[in-house]
């Protein structure tokens, strides 16, 4: 009896003990279930702190925005905050931004500065200018908005470079004007003075006129459309007009024009524009060649993929290439990449002497990107220069070009039913050009 009613107690603690304990697990486990987790937690009191309407307006805007808190914890950051490297580790990263933040969280007084900081992966020297404005937002809140001013800064650097050039380039021509219109004035009795004075004042206003005109065009290039006044243009044409406007030049000098084209090439685009820029290549291998020496202008069909024949199959179509070569004095590898800057003169001892203005290639360059193509050097010191123009043919250029619907196949259509044995290959193209004079074919 006695040992039966102690098993009973035993078994009856245990059952009561069992109970409490799944009692406790369950009140346990509602609780843990109603508490919210730590990276759930974390969206719902950034949604609870910032202001109603806030992080939608912080998502459209184009300057990069971070949100710092009381304890200069960032509540809110763009995705731009981030790839400038402002933000890292859930705090912000510049020292300058977080003192600024500060003083305003202290006083509320909206603050703004410009600053240069490093770039995030990149060498010594080259920077990142912000515009930084911390404002209050809130009675806890401080919001910090930062614009990159890296490219404006760049922009403005180039425009106050082409300006000073320009102020200056233009100073030296009228000043030479003023100081010889005093001399003709001084010399109003000596005949010979007066004229030599005179043929001098040509001189500088020629470079003067030729100066304002490339000014002109150079912003012509920049800002105008292809599209207004494109016509196909004619190769031939184009490289006529080149040699007849350097002809003179070339006879003063008994330098011999050597041209060599494929019949029917056309290009697509401006043709002021297209005979200025080859204008300039065949006036600048005029100038800088030596007495008694040869220029060479050749234009052939290539194909866009890298050279080859007409019909190679090529998915990118055919370009115009024009090479100009001459056997003038060269060009060194350190100044072969600025050829084509504004102002920019590998001698200006000889462009001085050349009447050059610096602009001419730069033109060239903007004409052949404006058109869709490229403009290349190859140069070695002492053995010439040969600068190639790279234009698409005017059928693909016109078809790019173009209102969609517009039927700009006919002409080609044409063309590929021609006979091809009636078109000279690239070989009988260059062996028209004098021997000493190298081809294009020796263009990188």
């Amino acid at each position: 009896m006695d040992v039966n009613a102690a098993v009973a107690a035993a078994s009856a603690m245990v059952g009561l003990l069992t109970g409490v304990i799944a009692v406790l697990a369950f009140r346990w486990s509602e609780r843990e279930q109603a508490r919210p987790t730590r990276t759930a937690a974390r969206p719902d009191s950034v949604t609870a702190v910032l202001p109603p309407g806030v992080d939608t307006v912080l998502s459209v805007l184009r300057s990069s925005a971070v949100v710092l808190d009381e304890g200069d914890t960032v509540v809110k950051a763009s995705s731009a905050a981030y790839a400038l490297g402002l933000v890292r580790g859930g705090r912000l990263a510049v020292d300058q931004m977080l003192q600024m933040a500060r003083e305003t969280r202290r006083d509320g007084e909206i603050r703004q500065v410009e600053l240069d900081l490093p770039r995030r992966g990149a060498g010594r020297g080259e920077g990142l200018a912000v515009s930084a404005r911390v404002a209050p937002l809130g009675s806890r809140l401080v919001l910090l908005l930062v614009e990159d001013l890296t490219e404006a800064r760049r922009i403005e650097a180039v425009r106050r470079d082409f300006v000073a050039n320009v102020s200056h380039e233009l100073k030296t021509p009228v000043g030479a004007l003023s100081l010889l219109s005093e001399a003709v004035t001084d010399a109003a009795e000596d005949p010979e003075a007066v004229v030599r004075f005179a043929g001098r004042m040509q001189t500088e206003a020629t470079r003067l006129t030729s100066l304002v005109q490339e000014i002109i065009d150079l912003s012509r290039v920049q800002n105008d459309d292809l599209l207004d006044d494109a016509e196909p243009v004619a190769v031939d044409d184009l490289v006529t007009e080149a040699v007849d406007r350097c002809r003179h030049q070339a006879n003063a000098k008994h330098i011999t024009m050597a041209t060599g084209t494929t019949p029917d090439l056309y290009i697509w685009g401006n043709r002021g524009q297209l005979a200025a820029a080859l204008g300039n290549l065949v006036e600048n291998a005029v100038n800088y060649s030596p007495a008694r020496t040869r220029v060479g202008i050749a234009g052939r069909r290539i194909a866009a993929t890298g050279g080859g024949s007409r019909g190679s199959g090529s998915g990118g179509g055919d370009l115009i290439e024009i090479s100009v070569t001459d056997q003038g004095i060269g060009i060194s590898e350190k100044n072969r990449d600025r050829v084509f800057e504004r102002f920019y003169r590998v001698d200006p001892a000889r462009s001085r002497a050349t009447g050059g203005t610096g602009l001419g290639l730069s033109i060239v360059k903007h004409v052949a990107a404006s058109h869709g193509g490229e403009v290349t050097v190859w140069s070695a010191e002492g053995q010439g220069s040969t600068f190639t123009l790279r234009l698409p043919e005017a059928g693909i250029a016109r078809d790019r070009a173009l209102p969609p619907g517009t039927d700009a196949d006919a002409e080609a259509e044409a063309e590929a039913e021609a006979d091809p044995a009636d078109e000279p290959s690239d070989d009988q193209l260059f062996q028209t050009l004098p021997e000493h004079i190298p081809a294009p074919e020796v263009l990188p």
